[in-house]
Order: C-alpha cells, then structure tokens, then sequence
C-alpha cells in the first residue's frame, strides 16, 4: 500500500474517533494537526485537545494510537500531543461547524 492511500485509510479512521463532550469527530475539529506517514509504514500523528484540561486528554491520544494500529498495513503509531498553536473553533471543518450549529 503506498503512502497516501496509507494516509487516507488514517484518516478514515480518525473520522470515526469522537471528542466525548462534542459530536463531531476529532479529524473535522481540527484536533489532527499532522499525519505523517514514515518508511516501514510507521505513522506518526500530531493532535491537540479542545483544552489542556479536557477530560478526554487521557484517553483521546491512547484511542487514536489503538485505533490507528489497527488499520492493515501500519507498523507502528506515535501520537504526540501538542498545544502549540492552541486549538481554537476556527481550525474546524465547515462541516463541523455546520453541525455544531456555528454557521
């Protein structure tokens, strides 16, 4: 499988990983700031939160690293937590704000 097609089953898969306390998935919040696919099939993703303090700061990277291994073909994940720049609504998808009622 080459990279991109790699890299769009990746993000397939982070579409279906939801922020517990907002109803949209965390790839059209905004919250993947980079996926970056590595020789051997090794995918390293870069993810903020909504907050610092969000309830799911523990659980969210641990979900997207578990998730993402499980896609056929991935050797390895490495998900780094970021918050630099600082997530704000404007980094959500249309969509996202569409169904958050934001439009």
């Amino acid at each position: 499988m080459n990279t991109e097609a790699l890299k769009e089953k990746v993000i397939e898969c982070l579409q279906t990983i939801y922020d517990p306390e907002i109803p949209v998935n965390i790839y059209e919040l905004g919250l993947i700031y980079e996926i970056d696919i590595l020789p051997v099939n090794n995918v390293q993703i870069v993810m903020t939160l909504t907050a610092p303090g969000c309830p799911a700061a523990q659980s969210l990277p641990i979900e997207v690293d578990q998730k993402v291994k499980q896609i056929e073909g991935v050797n390895d994940v490495h998900v780094a937590v970021t918050w630099n720049p600082p997530w704000d609504r404007s980094m959500m998808s249309e969509a996202a704000q569409l169904e958050l009622g934001m439009l």
